[in-house]
């Protein structure tokens, strides 16, 4: 059965921020309500998918956590869970090869795999992360965000279940991060520009030199 495409959002209409955050987050784009009414349309949307058949889960680190505690709470189907760190930031603030930070353990040669990420963004680490998957011989990959940013894509690639697709904006929250900070929001917001501008706040928290928007992973 084909996944049914996510809905088309036209215009993301802002909500309000909570006050904690008002200084810090411009707007927010899917409450936690939303996210969650999401989360349990996709795992039907899978489970129609694969059905009774065991399903080996790859989540990619660390942005996924949230948003795959989530989903698979609500998989009644057979599973098995494993992990892939994957980083592409290179020297200064630009993304740089990709380096995995940790290897898959499970064998997944003639199963079924579930790829779960947080944002599909330019494609690359996407892209090259299936390629690598795919010489590991499974009988099949979906891949499942939970947000898909078209408008920066340099790579072609496409996936199979998504929560929101999203205007090009610099997104924090559920799992999402600027600088290791916002991962605990439970919404997905839109990080103010004066956090990113200058990047001194988040320099100084992290111990780094600042990361420029859409440096996250160039997922």
């Amino acid at each position: 059965m084909t996944p049914k495409p996510a809905t088309v959002i036209p215009r993301v209409r802002s909500r309000p921020v909570p006050a904690r955050w008002q200084g810090e987050v411009e707007h927010v784009l899917f409450s936690d309500r939303q996210i969650a009414r999401r989360v349990r349309e996709l795992a039907t949307e899978i489970e129609a998918e694969f059905q009774d058949r065991e399903l080996v889960i790859v989540s990619l680190l660390n942005g996924t956590v949230m948003f795959l505690a989530d989903l698979i709470r609500h998989l009644s189907l057979p599973l098995r869970l494993d992990f892939m760190g994957v980083s592409s930031y290179g020297a200064g603030t630009e993304s740089g090869e990709l380096v995995y930070t940790k290897e898959l353990r499970l064998d997944v040669r003639g199963r079924d795999v579930l790829l779960v990420d947080d944002i599909l963004d330019t494609g690359r680490t996407l892209h090259k992360v299936l390629a690598k998957l795919r010489a590991l011989k499974p009988r099949r990959i979906k891949t499942c965000v939970l947000l898909d940013k078209v408008a920066r894509r340099v790579e072609k690639v496409q996936a199979d279940f998504v929560g929101f697709p999203i205007p090009d904006h610099f997104v924090v929250g559920y799992g999402l991060d600027y600088a290791e900070r916002y991962r605990n929001l439970p919404f997905v917001g839109v990080l103010h520009p004066r956090m990113y501008q200058t990047g001194a706040d988040a320099a100084v928290i992290a111990g780094r030199p600042a990361k420029k928007p859409g440096t996250r992973k160039s997922a």
